[in-house]
């Protein structure tokens, strides 16, 4: 599988900020309407950094969750950067590409949005710019400087975004992959998971790293080898491991049942940024962090 070479491609999104409780009516648009978009967000994209006309764009005329774009290897980019290799018309210059809905209709499954996922107030159509290298990391730190600060997109690509989806938008701006995630980390933050992002920006940016959330009271996880380790603990390992006096145990079980959807709250996140967590069993006496080194 294609690996996006950072070198010579800037990632980036157009998110799409919908109207509390309106659902966009198509997943992915057909092609004429998908080159349309493609065209708009090009000249968007040239407009605030000039120099981008030098390099291909190519876009995913399908919107998706959030976190679907903040997966290890920047998978649904990577799937973009495959598309973009194998399309004709490499030798005549800076193209502008689109993959939406084929000519039936159907939305192949590179671009087929995690159903789980839908219903959110935030969708982004990720995209990416290619070309030389020097130019891409010219191109790529300009967007990092204007992109959070300037990136509304124009009225009429936000305009035809929503024609084409059938949705009700806000707001359309664009946004490089990293200031994404630096959305989603304020979000997550909000909502009272902030301990959770660490191992989520090191499966992103470092993915041979390992990174503990090791925080009482705070389930016990370890991201490592691209899954997340979760200590799953009984009533009285809950209690040791966490230093509750074992005659206040049993008077704790409201507390350990939160606990447990602390657990399930968590892994629900974790598996929506692609990252597979597996339930480590941790018994009482037996050192919890050593079992998910293992």
């Amino acid at each position: 599988m294609t690996a996006v070479d950072t070198a010579e491609t800037a990632l980036g999104v157009l998110a799409l900020e919908l109207s509390g409780g309106h659902v966009p009516a198509h997943a992915a648009l057909a092609a004429q309407q998908a080159g349309e978009l493609a065209g708009l967000i090009g000249r968007d994209l040239a407009q605030l950094v000039p120099q981008a006309r030098e390099l291909e764009l190519c876009v995913a005329a399908a919107h998706f969750d959030p976190a679907e774009a903040l997966r290890p290897g920047w998978s649904l980019h990577r799937r973009l950067a495959e598309l973009r290799a194998r399309a004709p018309g490499r030798n005549e210059g800076p193209r502008v590409l689109a993959f939406g809905a084929d000519a039936r209709g159907d939305i192949p499954l590179p671009f087929q949005a995690d159903a789980a996922l839908a219903g959110g107030s935030l969708r982004v159509l990720p995209f990416l710019l290619h070309g030389e290298p020097g130019i891409v990391a010219a191109v790529s730190a300009a967007l990092e400087e204007v992109l959070l600060a300037q990136g509304m997109a124009q009225p009429d690509t936000a305009l035809l975004a929503q024609q084409a989806f059938g949705a009700q938008i806000e707001h359309a701006r664009y946004l490089t992959v990293h200031d994404l995630a630096a959305m989603m980390a304020m979000q997550y933050d909000n909502q009272g998971l902030a301990v959770l992002w660490p191992l989520i920006e090191a499966a992103l940016l470092a993915p041979d790293s390992e990174e503990w959330l090791a925080q009482a009271p705070e389930p016990l996880l370890r991201y490592a080898g691209g899954e997340v380790r979760m200590a799953l603990f009984d009533p009285a390992g809950w209690c040791a491991y966490y230093g509750h006096d074992r005659e206040q145990c049993e008077r704790l079980e409201r507390t350990y049942e939160q606990y447990l959807m602390r657990q399930r709250q968590m892994a629900a996140v974790l598996e929506a940024h692609g990252l597979p967590v597996l339930y480590v069993h941790c018994e009482a006496g037996h050192d919890a962090r050593q079992s998910l080194a293992a």
